[in-house]
């Protein structure tokens, strides 16, 4: 008798969204290149340890030219996830792969040194107090510890910070702690709204977020690799 075929299960795949910055090159690419150096002097490691995607919609490149690019952003220890803004047909098996369906988020520049040095021999800070509501549109970035904000938060507003994140109004835009790698961070807000939370390279939608939690004080934090919400009694 033949040996019974054995039986093997299907695989199987799912689609899972993830966090990820996104650069926006500009010609000529020169200059942008030394416009990024000079940011990234400013906030060094800033994209070390996370998802880069690279939007090409306004620059004109050649694969061998996309190629180049994404080597000098290597360089620098920018590592890219996968590319968007480009015809499909100029993909070869040499570029990272065509991204799709990415939902838009408010641009943010890297902070200015301005922002975080003080005098002469002192310590920098390592918090950052925002007295005034953030509105929408608005992003407040500071990556070397966290970021207290007095008021709210707008609808489209985004508050992005290396350490944790207080709001002692309704948190209703978006807010992005320990984006420096910091797993310990935590996000604190009067009032959860939120149109996304994020810690390290995890987060959670307004859709995640459960409605005995909304219009409630309540706190974020990492739990190995998933992200808790809990209310604040």
């Amino acid at each position: 008798m033949p040996s019974p075929v054995p039986y093997r299960q299907s695989l199987m795949f799912r689609a899972r969204s993830y966090l990820a910055f996104v650069l926006t090159p500009q010609p000529p690419i020169v200059d942008w290149l030394t416009d990024l150096d000079a940011s990234l002097e400013r906030s060094k490691g800033f994209f070390a340890g996370h998802a880069v995607a690279l939007d090409l919609s306004a620059v004109q490149l050649s694969p061998a030219g996309i190629t180049h690019l994404i080597a000098s952003l290597e360089e620098r220890s920018v590592r890219v996830l996968g590319i968007e803004g480009i015809d499909p047909a100029a993909i070869d098996g040499k570029l990272p792969p065509l991204l799709r369906g990415g939902r838009g988020t408010q641009s943010f520049e890297l902070p200015t040194s301005g922002l975080m040095s003080g005098s002469a021999g002192k310590q920098q800070p390592t918090s950052l107090l925002i007295e005034n509501p953030v509105r929408s549109g608005q992003s407040i970035v500071f990556t070397e510890g966290d970021i207290t904000v007095l008021g709210s938060v707008g609808s489209g507003a985004e508050i992005v910070a290396g350490g944790s994140i207080h709001i002692y109004g309704t948190l209703r835009g978006r807010a992005l702690a320990g984006v420096s790698g910091n797993s310990r961070a935590r996000i604190f807000c009067h009032c959860v709204e939120a149109e996304l939370l994020a810690i390290d390279s995890y987060y959670k939608t307004a859709d995640d977020i459960e409605d005995g939690l909304l219009r409630k004080p309540a706190q974020a934090w990492l739990e190995g690799s998933t992200l808790k919400i809990s209310a604040l009694n």
